[in-house]
């Protein structure tokens, strides 16, 4: 079966014309670098031209290695230029993510971050799915779809994007994340991985360090760091992204002033849920948001009341503000689609007569179930199952072990309710 995400991005892949000149934005990290690189390599020969813009600086040494191994083509974005380009892409990034993206149309959003309740992205081709722990793996699926080979330049960019946001599996991702994963790294070059890898710290930085470690306060269960000026939000995610290896921290905050905005990065070991956490302690001043182990906040140092130092407002908010409530973007028009699909399906004729009403999917699979349950459980079940007893099922033959795993778990999963004791019960020796 296709895959639906495939499918739409084949039919827009179609709809590419060579009078057109792209750009991909991003806020350059590995796995935005290494998505862009996959983005830009589905569109190669489709169109007059793709360029990749980052609308920040690039200052951590990992990934000034992977940009320079790697060659990945990241230019520094210029407003000035935009009349030069007839259409505009972004990935791993949502438009309201940074001031830098507005006023921008984007003809296409590729995402795995979380959505924000009134703030839904809109363009032309939108993917955005949070359960996946990277978008490198959503562009890796994108290319086994369409039957695209990756280089040995580009599995490494995609296989690095991977592993740093679900920090090698530890963090976050799942089933697809693993499966993209395995399947890259049989085309990426293990060389200029490695190298890329331990480019982790500049000497440079060590003075930093030494500020985090002095500056070290505890709050609920967690600790916050403040390090005051720095040159880029890079440096406060080396050192969280540090204090992540030390033993019994379960969350921590660091945070510093870029030029005139405080940034706020946060690092967890999954035991509170951290995106949320950053949300709720700056959702009112500025941005904020993240996933259960990562957050982020940014707002401007004029939203500090006066007389009130950085650090100690940022301590004060983080030792006594609550998580707001979970509330799902568009889950009432959800809802109602559902209800309306429902309903449809419910009313909607088969190849039959005239009204009469056709077996829902959904129905089929009920009966099938307990069908199977009560051939295999017993014949004592309650009248509300809707299917024939066993004396009126027919006997299937049985092959291997497979078999009887399968009879084990529908018999442990079907409710004593409705199949009282005394079922048939079987084993490897039936």
């Amino acid at each position: 079966m296709t895959n639906p995400y495939v499918a739409q991005m084949r039919q827009w892949r179609q709809t590419l014309t060579k009078d057109q000149r792209w750009a991909i934005l991003i806020s350059a990290d590995p796995d935005a670098l290494a998505s862009a690189l996959a983005l830009k390599r589905i569109m190669a020969h489709r169109v007059r031209g793709v360029d990749i813009f980052r609308i920040n600086e690039v200052t951590r040494p990992d990934n000034l290695a992977m940009i320079r191994y790697l060659r990945i083509p990241a230019k520094l974005w210029q407003p000035e230029k935009a009349d030069l380009y007839t259409n505009f892409a972004m990935v791993d990034s949502q438009p309201h993510h940074n001031p830098a993206f507005q006023g921008i149309t984007f003809d296409l959003i590729i995402d795995h971050h979380p959505l924000t309740a009134g703030q839904l992205p809109q363009a032309p081709f939108c993917d955005i799915r949070p359960g996946f722990g990277a978008t490198s793996t959503m562009m890796t699926r994108y290319l086994q779809g369409l039957r695209i080979k990756p280089g040995p330049l580009l599995s490494t960019a995609l296989l690095y994007g991977i592993r740093t946001d679900t920090a090698t599996f530890e963090r976050s991702g799942g089933e697809d994340d693993l499966r993209a994963y395995q399947w890259l790294i049989k085309h990426a070059d293990a060389t200029l991985l490695r190298r890329i890898i331990r480019s982790e710290y500049l000497r440079a930085w060590l003075p930093l360090f030494s500020r985090a470690f002095r500056s070290l306060r505890d709050c609920r269960g967690g600790a916050m760091v403040w390090l005051n000026e720095v040159d880029s939000a890079d440096l406060l995610v080396a050192v969280a992204d540090f204090f992540t290896r030390v033993h019994g921290l379960k969350w921590i905050a660091v945070c510093g002033v870029v030029e005139k905005t405080v940034v706020v990065i946060f690092r967890g070991d999954g035991s509170r849920d951290i995106g949320r956490l950053a949300d709720a302690c700056f959702y009112d001043v500025g941005s904020a948001g993240g996933h259960r182990n990562l957050g982020r906040a940014e707002f401007p140092l004029a939203a500090i009341p006066a007389g009130t130092k950085p650090a100690d407002f940022i301590f004060q908010r983080l030792h006594s503000r609550k998580l707001r409530p979970v509330r799902a973007p568009g889950r009432e028009r959800r809802a109602a689609g559902r209800a309306q699909r429902n309903a449809g399906a419910r009313s909607r004729p088969g190849p039959g007569p005239r009204g009469v009403r056709r077996t829902t999917i959904r129905q089929k699979g009920q009966m099938t179930f307990a069908s199977a349950a009560l051939f295999f459980c017993g014949s004592g079940a309650s009248a509300r199952s809707g299917v024939p007893p066993l004396r009126a099922l027919p006997v299937f033959p049985y092959a291997g072990n497979q078999f009887f795993n399968l009879i084990k778990t529908i018999r442990y999963k079907i409710s004593s309710r409705y199949f009282p004791a005394g079922g048939i019960f079987f084993t490897s020796d039936s």
